[in-house]
């Protein structure tokens, strides 16, 4: 958080991580199966990586080709995510067992719950659950793709007290999400914005539905107080308009 976050009495915003059990990713109804992960200190970068594929074949005897696009692949989410127990006092119960009136989990425990949510397979589903990642105006759809674990700090005793997380994330867009998406940039796809200094309900609501008069509907679906006073900094989600 910047010094002028502090002044203006923002809170900080952790990046989560929210698994589901099914590709549509519903949110409200089955809330008791949605389970989230807050990670520890927020990333300081992310990138997304971006993959056109072109037709190989070159014909014999000729010196080049023609570029025929084949398809583009799904967008990719690389950010570093990390566990530090190494702290003065950590470190001196770093190691301890998970039961007793000094229980504490470790760095490895951590790693391990981590991986249990993200990329094991849920025995419910047969596969590793659905996720959203939501920080800011991030609104990324996905799974897991491949995660990199680097223990990079030991206490005296040869416990890990810190562990790198390199992630990727592929985005996976529900059929439905997708083929809109694909068509053009619709206002029947879920977006976030963050609430900037002079921003107001009608102004964002007109900026992702070109119509103002969903204002009421946003505020009800953020479950807004006071749509006429907007927190800056606030994250606020712009769902599907039914019967626009």
């Amino acid at each position: 958080m910047t010094v002028l976050g502090v002044l203006r009495g923002q809170t900080l915003e952790k990046l989560k991580i929210k698994s589901f059990p099914t590709a549509k990713r519903q949110e409200g109804v089955f809330d008791f199966l949605i389970k989230t992960h807050e990670v520890m200190f927020n990333p300081e970068s992310y990138s997304f990586s971006y993959t056109n594929d072109y037709q190989k074949y070159q014909g014999v005897n000729t010196s080049g080709r023609t570029a025929q696009y084949t398809l583009t692949r799904s967008r990719q989410l690389s950010l570093k995510l990390i566990i530090d127990d190494s702290s003065a006092i950590a470190g001196l119960f770093a190691g301890l067992s998970s039961v007793g009136p000094f229980s504490r989990t470790t760095v490895h425990d951590r790693v391990e719950e981590f991986l249990n949510f993200t990329a094991r397979m849920d025995g419910e589903i047969h596969a590793p659950r659905y996720l959203r990642i939501e920080w800011g105006d991030l609104l990324f759809d996905c799974r897991l793709e491949s995660v990199n674990v680097n223990y990079t700090l030991f206490s005296r005793s040869g416990i890990a007290i810190r562990a790198e997380l390199d992630t990727v994330f592929v985005e996976d867009i529900e059929e439905s999400k997708r083929l809109k998406q694909e068509n053009k940039t619709s206002p029947d796809l879920t977006h976030a914005r963050t609430v900037t200094s002079g921003d107001n309900l009608p102004l964002m609501t007109h900026r992702i539905y070109q119509d103002p008069k969903y204002y009421m509907q946003i505020a009800k679906a953020n479950k807004l107080n006071n749509f006429r006073k907007l927190q800056t900094g606030t994250t606020l989600k712009f769902p599907p308009i039914i019967n626009k």
